[in-house]
């Protein structure tokens, strides 16, 4: 598939996609960003390592304030992508992949158990 045909493709998955689908994908490219920082850390090429952290930040940060706060559940999330959002954050500025894959670890765990949700018709 060419680029152009590739893009229309992605852009017309995400306009379909369902809430669900959507939190799916932003967990999926925040795992995607977080791999390709710790990649580039360990190629000491710092300024795609910094670009990449920032776009899982970016994605933490979109879904927190999706966060659906009347349920309790939302609160201890809320407090997990904060930390998540520590860890990027200190990692970035620190150069220090354990952080980054301690925070690519929480997200997957997140990924995975939405991922199980959905399957399960909730």
């Amino acid at each position: 598939m060419n680029q152009a045909g590739y893009g229309a493709y992605k852009n017309n998955s995400i306009l379909t996609a369902s809430p669900q689908e959507l939190t799916l994908m932003l967990y999926n490219g925040a795992i995607k960003f977080c791999i390709l920082a710790i990649e580039s850390l360990e190629k000491n090429n710092i300024q795609n390592a910094h670009n990449y952290n920032i776009r899982v930040q970016d994605i933490i940060i979109e879904l927190k304030i999706t966060l659906d706060k009347k349920y309790d559940i939302a609160h201890e999330m809320d407090r997990v992508y904060t930390y998540v959002l520590k860890l990027l954050q200190d990692g970035n500025i620190a150069k220090n992949a354990d952080k980054l894959n301690e925070a690519k670890w929480i997200i997957t765990q997140f990924r995975d158990a939405w991922k199980e949700i959905m399957n399960k018709g909730a």
